[in-house]
């Protein structure tokens, strides 16, 4: 089994998020996406306690492209410092498993 991860990034409407899903799943980086919003977020940035919404959008991936997904949003992302973070799947079923791991297989 290829190892998978959940990435997960934060925008600040459901507008970003989708345009920001779909390029990463179009471009095949992605087996899915998916959208949860909005989801309230207590923070400090810039120095500044603050405190508002966002919409979170968390992506399933092979671990060896993390390094393109990361470059992708990064690129694509609405915000100059958006959060990208990544947790791993430690378990699923197996046909969950493989269509993600031959959707998003390297060309």
């Amino acid at each position: 089994m290829t190892d998978l991860l959940q990435v997960s990034t934060a925008t600040e409407n459901r507008e970003a998020a989708v345009k920001l899903a779909q390029s990463v799943v179009l471009a095949r980086l992605a087996a899915g996406a998916q959208i949860v919003g909005p989801v309230g977020s207590v923070f400090w940035h810039q120095g500044e306690f603050g405190s508002g919404e966002e919409w979170q959008l968390v992506l399933k991936i092979r671990a060896d492209r993390y390094d393109e997904v990361q470059a992708h949003l990064l690129k694509h992302h609405p915000w100059q410092n958006p959060e990208v973070s990544a947790v791993p799947v430690v378990a699923g079923t197996d046909a969950y498993l493989h269509w993600l791991e031959t959707t998003t297989a390297p060309d």
